[in-house]
């Protein structure tokens, strides 16, 4: 008889950011193991798109349309979903923004902004789904942080603040929601092929610098973040609790 470990049938998850990249990835995995996924991001057309292509591959897919830095949108957005299916078993933070710049070229807009949509959206949503989770007695919340929640790289200082802090609120919110059947976790991915790393993958000698950097000498693919989101969701998961899960090829473990 096959292992129902990884199985997340019937359980509602809510991805945000899930429109393309690293979302998309995660909830097309969630959805491939059985659970009905929300994909939410600012625009509904191409939330509509999206979640077409996840159907069109015999999967559970809808969309929630809410701009994660407008906090009182989330709440709502978040409720919403609860309502319509009764239920809301997984929630993915994962929406998030970079802003590159030389530390004399920064304005404190360009820091908020960040701040705002990397670290404070994350902290409302899973307030608003936490008090789902805990009247039904379970849950799992799911931060995308990054290698540089604990790292640090020049010019991208407030997603390094930003990412930091998510690591600190997984932890806060693993201790005060644990005892209540809610885990909390945070995923830190490294560099991944992504829209966000077009500037980036642009410069050859930043890729090459990266593939000579970590052990597994590549970028990851998408896909290849679905595996941790599923392991944290699902019962494989369920002892495991303010956690950071490096997802980088090795590369926060060598010098």
């Amino acid at each position: 008889m096959a292992s129902r470990l990884f199985s997340l049938d019937g359980r509602v998850a809510l991805v945000s950011g899930a429109s393309r990249g690293l979302g998309l990835a995660m909830a097309r995995a969630l959805a491939e193991h059985g659970a009905r996924v929300v994909l939410n991001g600012r625009d509904a057309a191409t939330l509509d798109a999206a979640a077409a292509r996840l159907r069109a591959e015999g999967l559970d897919a809808g969309t929630c349309a809410f701009d994660v830095a407008d906090h009182d949108a989330s709440v709502a957005g978040i409720d919403a979903v609860a309502a319509r299916h009764g239920r809301l078993d997984v929630l993915v933070c994962n929406a998030g923004i970079q802003h590159r710049r030389p530390l004399p070229e920064w304005r404190m807009a360009d820091w908020e902004r960040v701040v705002s949509v990397n670290l404070s959206s994350c902290f409302a949503m899973a307030q608003a789904a936490a008090r789902h989770m805990v009247a039904a007695g379970r849950g799992r919340i799911v931060m995308t942080g990054s290698i540089m929640s604990v790292l640090a790289r020049p010019t991208v200082h407030a997603y390094v603040a930003a990412k930091s802090g998510l690591w600190g609120l997984t932890r806060s919110l693993a201790a005060e929601l644990g005892p209540q059947g809610v885990n909390v976790n945070c995923i830190a991915p490294g560099f991944f092929r992504t829209e966000m790393n077009e500037a980036i993958l642009a410069n050859p000698e930043f890729v090459a610098w990266v593939e000579g950097r970590t052990p597994l000498k590549r970028w990851a693919d998408p896909a290849e973040i679905g595996g941790a989101a599923v392991f944290l969701a699902s019962d494989a998961g369920s002892y495991v609790n303010g956690h950071l899960l490096a997802v980088d090829g090795g590369l926060v473990s060598v010098v």
